[in-house]
């Protein structure tokens, strides 16, 4: 699926490769600056001592869209966190802006960063218009009281993923797909610069697929950061500046799609067999799994 408008005319191929070949520099000049998010090192053990996460080395420059690849189990989600701060890291450090993360303050740590998770809460009780506002809670004063411009954010962020009809509605009685985005306008509300989601497109349709990366897209090219775990390699060829591949805990490959997502890489950590083709529409590369689904062959 292309992230972009599913009724929309496929741009001519010269256009993409240009939008790319901009892109490129773009990201190859950010990489002569200071990197947005970096981890250094980074190791991380679940309890009971399973190594989750081991060496991880990956900087990531403002305006630049990272996307986290790898087979269920390789330490995706686990990195998301740990870059958010969420996870404890038993080595090696995560640096904000080349400050320690662990040394700043989680206020100051949700203004620079805004975290989606794989399975969003549910939050009983909350409706979807006060989980959007809940983005705002970093950017409270000391009586955690929101005002109108506050609630006009919410609104705007809602209507933006396409969930304005669900603000009155409780949380826990929408959709797998409708609460996630809503919990993504809550990201929006929150104004972090650096944006950091777990398979974000999970549960949603195609039309939502595509809105949500678009919108991911779009706060990259104004300046933001975004990293973001993906199942689907086609989505993560299309969008992503950079990818980084994990597998086992550790980063075994990242650069630019077209150097990273080979045939022969690709088969290797995925455990299938890859084969390249090309899109009809756009005439862009493409990698798909060959396998065989009736027969039970490859």
């Amino acid at each position: 699926m292309s992230v972009r408008e599913t009724n929309a005319p496929a741009e001519p191929k010269a256009e993409r490769t240009q939008e790319r070949a901009s892109r490129a520099r773009s990201a190859s000049g950010a990489a002569q600056q200071q990197p947005a998010l970096e981890a250094r090192g980074l190791g991380v053990r679940h309890p009971g001592g399973v190594e989750a996460l081991r060496s991880v080395d990956l900087a990531v420059h403002a305006g630049t869209f990272v996307g986290l690849l790898g087979p269920n189990g390789a330490g995706k989600s686990t990195l998301a966190r740990a870059l958010a701060g969420l996870v404890r890291a038993g080595a090696g450090e995560v640096h904000i802006d080349g400050d320690p993360l662990a040394s700043l303050p989680r206020r100051e740590v949700a203004r620079r960063i805004a975290f989606l998770a794989q399975e969003p809460p549910a939050d009983p009780g909350f409706t979807a218009a006060e989980v959007a506002l809940m983005g705002r809670t970093p950017h409270l004063g000391p009586m955690g009281l929101d005002g109108p411009g506050d609630r006009a954010l919410a609104a705007e962020a809602l209507a933006r993923v396409d969930a304005a009809a669900l603000a009155s509605r409780p949380l826990h009685a929408l959709s797998g797909g409708e609460r996630r985005r809503v919990h993504l306008a809550r990201v929006l509300v929150q104004q972090a610069p650096i944006w950091i989601l777990d398979e974000p497109t999970a549960h949603l349709d195609l039309a939502h697929q595509a809105l949500v990366l678009q919108l991911a897209r779009a706060h990259v090219d104004a300046g933001g950061t975004v990293v973001c775990a993906l199942h689907d390699l086609g989505q993560a060829a299309e969008i992503c500046d950079r990818v980084a591949v994990l597998r086992g805990g550790a980063v075994v490959a990242q650069g630019t799609p077209a150097e990273v997502l080979t045939p022969s890489r690709l088969g290797e950590v995925f455990g299938v067999p890859f084969v390249a083709s090309v899109h009809p529409a756009t005439g862009e590369p493409l990698l798909v799994p060959a396998l065989r689904l009736r027969g039970g062959g490859r």
